[in-house]
């Protein structure tokens, strides 16, 4: 583990996703590793649908806005005490923005969720780990924890 210099912690923002980014935290301070937090918006379900929808560009919008205070608001604690975290927030199919963005960000070490996500939670997300962990350039750690 001590090539481990650049952790990504993928959230979805579900109340889940603070137990990886505990993680990330935890295995940053241990190994003096940089940690950057994406959140990927998959956002299909907004657009080309033909059934009315109240202003869909609005709330994604909002649902942007939204998710980067809730970043930020599990994060500030760790700032406050001098850890340097890069936020991240992207919108697009997860699998491909993960990718691209451990390359961007060359890192060593993935954290993700490894539980199935609800059936709400499958339709926004889809089941994009197996996909990913297959496409994976780098280690990768799966938080099991089970949905509350």
């Amino acid at each position: 583990m001590e090539d481990i210099k650049r952790i990504l912690v993928v959230s979805r923002m579900t109340k889940c996703c603070r137990e990886a980014i505990h993680y990330g935290i935890s295995l940053s301070k241990k190994y003096g590793a940089e940690l950057s937090v994406l959140h990927i918006i998959d956002a299909f379900w907004l657009r080309g649908w033909n059934v009315p929808m109240i202003s869909g560009e609005e709330e994604y919008k909002k649902e942007l806005k939204r998710t980067k205070e809730e970043l930020d608001k599990m994060i500030n604690v760790e700032k406050k005490k001098g850890m340097v975290i890069k936020e991240l927030v992207r919108e697009g199919d997860p699998t491909e923005e993960i990718l691209k963005v451990i390359k961007e960000e060359n890192a060593d070490l993935v954290i993700l969720l490894a539980h199935e996500e609800g059936r709400f939670e499958h339709f926004l997300f889809g089941r994009g780990n197996e996909a990913l962990v297959r496409k994976m350039p780098c280690s990768i750690m799966l938080v099991k924890k089970e949905p509350e």
